[in-house]
């Protein structure tokens, strides 16, 4: 199979070497998501002071499209002063919509997709409104939408230094289409909580960027619990964004008051999850570095609340 592995040189995924830490040095960092509003994100912070665990980004997976500017404002602001990242889901997407492809059984898979000219505009307003009140990170779902969002900072229509997190619900599963998501301007990729250890390298010589792994997954992600293995995992995968999702717990999207109690029970679970691993980690992998609170030497943790630029962007009918 020679040929094969030609084939594979020549696209840039065997073989390569490439700095296993941030910028900072550190070899990981640990995320939160499905941290719904100011609400959810205030027990984050407090269970991580509770817990002794610093939280180095949280996500949300609503999307800032529903949410209020004073509370994107907030959350920017929290993060800020927390020195946590604050990645918020881009919408609308299909699930959103009113097509029934993307509720039904076949078409789930494109639930988080964006459809059509219409709903491309749609979610570049959003991430424009989002900068304006602060926000720097963003989930992207979409290869489209990627590719829009990456030609509108090249145009100035958006601010540079934003951070494009592609979501789980897109994660690449092969080295070949993770370097793709690279090659494209994505900033940092989820890929599926199953990889073994010897696939998760294999991701790993083939981009430079940080990989998201979900060491805890919710059931409809595979439901995964693999906190025992975190330096296993970040060996095998640095610089690594260790993510705790929470298995056997309610599901809370599209979120908003009415579920901000269950949101914030399931997410400061997962910051005893979070905890629980990296005792683990001390135990058997110490010494792995992770980034402290604030930003560690990228943009990826840095806010500057206020107007972000002053052109707009127009929606395509």
């Amino acid at each position: 199979m020679t040929w094969v592995t030609d084939v594979l040189d020549g696209l840039g995924v065997t073989g390569r070497e490439h700095a296993t830490t941030f910028p900072d040095g550190a070899s990981f960092r640990i995320e939160i998501p499905s941290v719904e509003g100011p609400k959810v994100l205030e027990a984050v912070l407090r269970a991580a002071k509770a817990e002794g665990v610093t939280v180095n980004r949280v996500s949300q997976g609503s999307g800032a499209v529903l949410m209020r500017a004073a509370e994107l404002r907030d959350m920017a602001r929290a993060g800020l002063e927390a020195g946590v990242e604050v990645c918020l889901f881009v919408g609308p997407r299909e699930r959103y919509g009113v097509g029934a492809h993307a509720r039904s059984a076949d078409g789930r898979a494109h639930g988080d997709q964006v459809r059509g000219l219409r709903q491309i505009g749609y979610a570049l307003e959003d991430v424009l409104r989002a900068t304006e009140e602060g926000i720097r990170s963003f989930l992207v779902a979409d290869l489209g939408l990627l590719a829009a969002v990456t030609r509108a900072q090249a145009q100035g229509a958006l601010p540079a230094g934003l951070v494009w997190k592609v979501s789980a619900a897109m994660s690449p599963s092969n080295p070949v289409t993770v370097k793709i998501l690279e090659d494209l301007g994505a900033s940092t990729v989820n890929i599926p909580a199953d990889m073994t250890l010897a696939e998760l390298a294999e991701m790993r010589a083939a981009v430079s960027l940080p990989l998201d792994l979900y060491v805890e997954s919710p059931d409809p992600l595979g439901g995964v619990v693999r906190g025992q293995e975190l330096g296993d995992l970040i060996g095998a995968g640095a610089p690594l964004y260790a993510k705790f999702g929470l298995r056997n717990a309610a599901g809370v999207y599209p979120s908003g008051h009415h579920l901000e109690v269950v949101a914030s029970a399931n997410a400061v679970e997962k910051v005893h999850r979070a905890a629980v691993a990296l005792e683990w980690l001390e135990r058997l992998s110490p010494g792995l570095a992770q980034s402290k609170p604030g930003p560690p030497g990228s943009a990826s943790q840095r806010y500057e609340p206020g107007p972000a630029v002053t052109c707009r962007l127009s929606r395509s009918a």
